[in-house]
């Protein structure tokens, strides 16, 4: 028996195969919508606030007995740090730079002062015509304010003089008060030359804590250079920002150092467990100035 195909035969196998396609299409959405109702109802019933899979499992939370400030800097010493950022007028770096130095110099002639400069850089890359200048007040807070009232009161240095000229020469400027985090190396003068890189990094709110846990377990993997110089967190300013400081004799020992470090057990561990609490990080890297103890 011979069946002849005409073209309403093709056209009507079209449009059943159509039509059972969009039927087994129907059944599997139909099939994936009962599992994720069903999979919703569970997560409700696990994760109400009266469920008790979930008193099971979420932890408690602990009482904090201290400020993550005295539990992460050195309770030997009482050093308070400042960090300043001035953005200088392209044409005037070169007199900035001078002008600082003179006024550095002669505070550091007077025993009086209770502070004194840590480094001064200026910015190779990362924000042009920058001057960044870490500071410490030995003895904390009270130090800083007899410094400032000293200076105010125009004692050996002519402040109120330095700052007039300075600010003709400044386009903006802020800076931070810090504390430095107990297991990082005392920021000491070193010969040069040197480059030195910022790492700066702003945390989430409330992981200051674990953020000092792993990188106190972390920066061994990072001292046999001599690369780490000094690592603060912030008290005042920009809240929740941690700088560690790094020096390199150039660029190639800089990405050759961080490279070593994923040789290393344990390093990649570190990262995989910090980078979550991070919500921007920056990069500055820096050359001293000529006064700078830190060459």
């Amino acid at each position: 028996m011979i069946f002849k195909v005409t073209r309403a035969t093709r056209r009507d196998f079209s449009n059943r195969q159509e039509m059972a396609a969009t039927s087994s299409m129907l059944a599997k959405c139909q099939v994936l919508y009962r599992h994720a109702v069903k999979l919703q109802v569970i997560r409700c019933r696990t994760f109400s606030d009266k469920g008790w899979f979930r008193s099971m499992f979420v932890p408690k939370m602990e009482t904090r007995k201290d400020a993550h400030s005295n539990l992460l800097s050195k309770s030997e010493t009482s050093d308070l740090y400042k960090m300043q950022f001035h953005n200088v007028k392209p044409e005037c770096l070169q007199i900035y730079n001078n002008l600082e130095a003179e006024v550095q110099r002669k505070l550091h002639l007077d025993q009086d002062y209770p502070c004194e400069v840590v480094g001064s850089w200026n910015t190779w890359y990362g924000d042009q015509d920058q001057a960044v200048h870490l500071w410490r007040y030995t003895g904390g807070y009270p130090a800083l304010t007899e410094c400032l009232t000293k200076l105010n009161n125009n004692q050996v240095v002519d402040y109120l003089e330095f700052r007039k000229e300075r600010s003709k020469m400044l386009i903006s400027r802020r800076n931070q008060l810090l504390l430095e985090f107990s297991f990082w190396n005392e920021p000491t003068p070193r010969p040069g030359p040197n480059i030195y890189e910022m790492r700066s990094y702003r945390l989430k709110p409330g992981t200051m804590i674990e953020w000092g846990n792993h990188w106190a377990r972390a920066i061994k993997y990072r001292q046999e250079n001599n690369e780490a110089v000094g690592g603060f967190f912030s008290q005042i300013g920009d809240l929740y920002q941690v700088h560690h400081l790094w020096a390199y004799k150039d660029l190639q020992s800089r990405e050759e150092t961080r490279n070593s470090a994923w040789l290393k057990e344990g390093w990649d561990s570190s990262v995989f467990y910090t980078v979550p609490l991070i919500r921007s990080m920056e990069s500055r890297i820096m050359i001293p100035t000529k006064g700078s103890p830190l060459q």
